[in-house]
């Protein structure tokens, strides 16, 4: 049996990604409050064009629905869904159109068969598997001296990291998407567009810290199952 260590070395490599995550909470929270003190001129709600921005794209059959929470905002491709969270669904602010704008994107991205969603949707019942699995199997496998059922959970996390990976291009072009019809509907214009640009940019760095976590994290579960390897030797 390999004793599991009370102090893991390998930790030290998830600094970065530690003070990123940090960074990009502030940083998110702080530019969606910022934002949503500035009122569009237009004045409508995020609700409200959210549901004029699918309507004009043909796409009359996704509803826009309220969800509790903050920022809890989604699109839901199975059931052709969105969801705002209040702050967003209710304000006219900046923040809640970019916001809003940003999930309309991601229903442009479904009706035009953007392979990047369509991977990641392709994904999700496969790492929700993986990653209920890879933690317990690295764990055990470093616990009982298995190197067989620690590459095991390596497998399993790789899984988690493709699918953080395919993510970021995902958001990163709702977010373009969303700046583009912005602009072209009228929404909002000229500085309202630099503000709504900014939250959207500030959310999109949670997505690269999320990424760079798992990437870290793979990293390290490679080094402890492959000294795992080395000592069964």
């Amino acid at each position: 049996m390999v004793f599991f260590p009370i102090f893991d070395p390998t930790f030290i490599l998830l600094i970065p990604a530690i003070i990123l995550s940090l960074y990009a909470q502030f940083k998110v929270q702080s530019t969606f409050e910022r934002y949503s003190r500035v009122a569009s001129r237009r004045g409508m709600t995020g609700a409200q064009v959210a549901r004029d921005m699918l309507d004009r794209a043909g796409l009359h059959n996704v509803r826009v629905e309220m969800v509790q929470g903050f920022l809890s905002d989604h699109y839901d491709p199975r059931i052709k869904v969105l969801r705002l969270s209040p702050a967003v669904y209710q304000s006219s602010s900046l923040a809640s159109l970019g916001v809003a704008a940003h999930e309309a994107g991601h229903a442009l991205q479904h009706r035009t068969g953007y392979l990047p969603l369509q991977l990641r949707s392709a994904l999700v019942p496969v790492v929700s598997f993986g990653s209920n699995l890879a933690i317990p199997l690295l764990l055990i496998g470093i616990l009982l001296g298995l190197p067989s059922l620690a590459r095991l959970g390596v497998y399993a996390f790789t899984l988690v990291v493709l699918f953080t990976l395919i993510t970021l291009p995902v958001e990163f072009n709702a977010s373009r998407r969303a700046v583009a019809l912005l602009e072209t509907g009228g929404y909002l214009s000229g500085q309202e567009l630099v503000g709504a640009r900014r939250v959207l940019n500030a959310a999109a760095l949670t997505y690269v810290a999320a990424a760079l976590t798992a990437v870290l994290n793979l990293v390290r579960f490679i080094i402890l199952a492959g000294f795992l390897g080395r000592r069964d030797e």
